[in-house]
């Protein structure tokens, strides 16, 4: 996960006097969100994002439909505009459509209808459409842990023969593990997990690091990329 900070408390972009710089992980870890928007706005997409688009324009497939799950601040809507997908964008915090507003990338066509929806559920109970993509950028470690294996089974039925899912997943030898509000899986279970799926592109990181406060932090994340099975 990118060490992305905010730079100051009063919106000018300079820091407050005396305020600490914070990471997005400290806005993530905590659950404020409309930090963490403020911290990743204008932020480029998501790697994993543009390594399954670029499989997509290699099949010459370019114009399909795309469920952004967790679209927070609108980084991987945006790129999916751009590209000629429609898009619905999902996210259980209304604040983040607020923040998606302020972005100054989005394409003409974004306003035109058919394109651009939007959707704020939390993960649990958001409808999921058929869909030539998921996408979920580091949004899956939040769902409740006791819905957890409810959302990744409809999110596996709703991805269309051949389509793909791109996203993130925490392993449990990540720190925030501990926290009883996120999911977390070993790699045993992430592969049981991409069973309807060929894996295209699998990264494990893992790392240490801090957050504001210089408090250690262990991650431990899957990256990956996949397409479904017909």
């Amino acid at each position: 996960m990118p060490s992305e900070q905010r730079t100051g408390q009063d919106g000018s972009g300079q820091p407050s006097p005396g305020a600490p710089l914070k990471k997005a992980e400290h806005y993530a870890e905590t659950r404020d969100w409309p930090g963490y928007f403020e911290v990743v706005l204008g932020k480029p997409p998501r790697e994993t994002l543009l390594d399954a688009l670029a499989r997509f324009d290699a099949e010459g497939f370019s114009e399909g439909f795309a469920v952004d799950f967790g679209c927070g601040e609108g980084r991987d809507s945006a790129e999916l505009l751009r590209r000629g997908w429609r898009v619905l964008a999902i996210d259980g915090h209304a604040s983040a459509f607020e923040y998606l507003k302020k972005r100054t990338d989005f394409p003409r066509i974004a306003r035109e209808p058919g394109w651009f929806q939007t959707s704020v559920a939390r993960f649990e109970d958001a409808p999921i459409p058929p869909c030539d993509l998921l996408n979920s950028s580091f949004s899956l470690p939040f769902v409740d842990p006791a819905r957890f294996d409810d959302v990744w089974a409809r999110i596996v039925a709703a991805v269309r023969t051949r389509g793909r899912f791109a996203g993130q997943l925490f392993g449990d030898r990540d720190t925030w593990a501990s926290l009883p509000d996120r999911s977390h899986q070993s790699r045993a279970r992430v592969e049981e997990l991409l069973a309807p799926f060929e894996v295209e592109h699998f990264q494990e990181e893992e790392r240490d690091g801090g957050d504001c406060t210089s408090a250690p932090k262990h991650w431990h994340v899957f990256h990956i990329v996949a397409r479904k099975r017909g």
